[in-house]
C-alpha cells in the first residue's frame, strides 16, 4: 500500500467510526425525546398509546375534579380542542383554571384519558410556556402581548 492509500484508508475508517457513533447516539436519544403537542395536534394526529408526549394549553374552566387521595382530573384546551387528563400527585401551587399548563405523560391503551406524570404550571402573571403560546398564536386565539 502506498502512503496515499494508507492515508485514504485511515480517513475512510475515521469517517466510518464517526458515522456509526452518530447513528448509535441518535437511536439512544430517540427513546428520550418527548415531543410537544397541543390539543389540536392530538386531535389531528394519531398518537400511539404509550408514546410519551408533552401536552400544553390552558386548563379548561370548570374542569378540575378532585378524586380519591391526590388524584385530579382536568381538561387542557387550546380553545379549539380539549383533552381530558388524569394526574396523581401534588399539583403546583399556581395550578388553576384558565392558566397555562404543560403536562407530560402518555395515553394508555384503551383509555381516552391522558395519564400525566408531571404537571408544570406558569410561574407569574406574564409567563406562558413558549410552545403553548406558539400553539395559541397558530390557532389565532392568542390574547397575550407580543414580545
Amino acid at each position: 500500500m502506498t502512503r496515499k492509500q494508507k492515508r485514504l484508508a485511515i480517513i475512510a475508517g475515521g469517517v466510518g467510526v464517526i458515522g456509526v457513533a452518530v447513528i448509535l447516539v441518535l437511536f439512544a436519544l430517540q427513546e428520550q425525546i418527548v415531543y410537544f403537542h397541543s390539543p389540536t395536534d392530538v386531535a389531528e394526529k394519531q398518537i400511539n398509546p404509550g408514546t410519551r408526549i408533552r401536552l400544553g394549553g390552558l386548563v379548561a374552566e370548570d374542569s378540575v375534579t378532585r378524586g380519591q387521595g391526590t388524584t385530579v382530573e382536568f381538561a387542557v384546551t387550546d380553545t379549539a380542542n380539549t383533552v381530558s387528563i388524569t394526574y396523581t400527585g401534588i399539583l403546583p401551587d399556581l395550578f388553576r383554571e384558565g392558566q397555562g399548563v404543560v403536562v407530560e405523560g402518555a395515553f394508555q391503551p384503551g383509555n381516552p384519558l391522558f395519564v400525566a406524570d408531571s404537571v408544570l404550571a406558569k410561574h407569574d402573571e406574564t409567563y406562558m410556556p413558549k410552545e403553548v403560546a406558539d400553539s395559541l398564536k397558530k390557532q389565532g386565539v392568542w390574547q397575550g402581548e407580543e414580545k
